[in-house]
């Protein structure tokens, strides 16, 4: 029955994958035919499919647990659990859940090669995140918005470049790196180890100079990353967290307030960077990447010490270090919007600072229109100047000489 039910499952997976281009996630919720998430769009991937019964997901659902105890526990005691599947050259990570008391299944659909940074368009300035060689490096954003392709592209980066062990802990294993100049060690959450604290102790003592965690979850895992950082080496990881500013803030919010100011300490001295992202919608379709750049210098450090306050702001300090490829969403969605890739909506709809965003915009519109009315005043002037007809050329007249008066012939 089960062998059965793979089949099936395989089936419609390899037909939902060629319903459209851009598929990022497909989903099986009960009451609705099966859907396909593509360029950030919901659509059902066939508008006669059956509607979803909820017995026909949930035999879905365990074909894809294979009675795996610890996704069935995670599911009974925590309502959802994580898994991978794959069907010929796609891979998938899985979350299995309850909604209504029924099955329900959100597969995302993860790249079979490793992204470049190229590829991925990323700003120059994420090359010096690679130059790094202890501290922490944070990628953040919201569910869906790229942390993990680009992460990938670094890390696939320092493949390419550098000679290292890098130990991954990730829940599930996303990308399979190759052993190009560095060697990977990618342990799955449930299959190689059971938990990221107890993962991050053992990754200790594996030799890294590298270490992925595929996301912070709690206070404990947190410790040990700053840890790492303080011992020489760099560790890769993400959060849920939408700014730079935001991220020091959960940081400092998994521990108790009379650690406040020794965290403060610590990660001020530890944190190398903060790169937080967004996925926005193009004027002619398809997604574009925005994202904000913070590095480590006396200032940053300085507001991640002692607390932001009105002279002391992270996204005043970012702002104003461009020199160093420093960058906020405003400048990024500035960008795309100078260069005809978003509107003005969407550039207002996903900055952090709706003020600032709409100053930025103003000046830009402002800009162009001067230039466009220059150019215009230039074109005028040059048509009026043609249509005025040259002078004419007077030939003076020609003067004949008369006799000499009294001459007598």
């Amino acid at each position: 029955m089960e062998h059965f039910a793979t089949n099936e499952f395989d089936r419609l997976l390899a037909a939902m994958l060629q319903s459209a281009a851009g598929i990022s996630d497909l989903l099986f919720i009960p009451g609705k035919p099966p859907q396909v998430e593509a360029h950030g769009a919901l659509e059902i991937f066939n508008p006669g499919a059956p509607v979803l019964e909820s017995a026909q997901v949930e035999t879905f659902a365990r074909s894809l647990m294979r009675e795996s105890p610890k996704l069935i526990k995670d599911l009974t005691e925590r309502g959802s659990c994580d898994c991978s599947y794959a069907i010929n050259d796609s891979r998938f990570r899985v979350n299995i859940y309850k909604q209504n008391g029924n099955f329900a299944m959100v597969m995302r659909r993860l790249q079979s090669e490793i992204p470049t940074m190229e590829s991925l368009q990323l700003p120059s300035a994420f090359q010096q995140v690679l130059q790094e060689k202890n501290g922490l490096i944070f990628v953040t954003g919201g569910t869906g918005n790229g942390k993990t392709t680009t992460l990938a592209s670094l890390l696939g980066e320092v493949n390419r470049t550098q000679k290292s062990h890098i130990v991954t802990l990730e829940d599930p294993i996303e990308f399979l790196h190759p052993h190009l100049q560095s060697t990977f060690s990618q342990r799955e959450m449930g299959r190689d180890f059971f938990s990221f604290p107890d993962g991050l102790r053992a990754a200790l003592r594996q030799a890294p100079k590298v270490i992925f965690i595929g996301e912070i979850r709690d206070r404990e895992t947190m410790e040990i990353a700053l840890t790492a950082g303080e011992t020489g080496h760099i560790v890769y990881s993400t959060l849920h967290t939408i700014s730079a500013g935001q991220t020091i803030n959960r940081i400092i919010g998994m521990f108790h307030k009379d650690e406040e100011q020794q965290v403060r300490e610590r990660l001020a001295s530890t944190l190398r960077f903060v790169i937080s992202q967004r996925l926005v919608p193009k004027i002619k379709g398809g997604r574009l990447l925005v994202s904000e750049l913070m590095g480590s210098s006396l200032r940053t450090r300085e507001a991640i010490e002692l607390g932001e306050s009105e002279n002391r702001r992270l996204h005043d300090i970012i702002e104003a270090g461009t020199s160093a490829g420093w960058h906020s969403f405003e400048q990024s969605l500035l960008k795309g919007f100078e260069q005809d890739l978003i509107s003005e909506e969407v550039a207002m709809q996903y900055c952090s600072s709706r003020s600032v965003m709409r100053q930025q915009l103003d000046v830009a519109k402002s800009r162009v229109n001067g230039r466009l009315a220059s150019k215009a005043q230039k074109s005028t002037m040059i048509s009026v100047a043609a249509a005025v007809p040259p002078p004419l050329q007077m030939t003076p007249p020609v003067t004949t000489a008369s006799p000499a008066s009294g001459s007598r012939g």
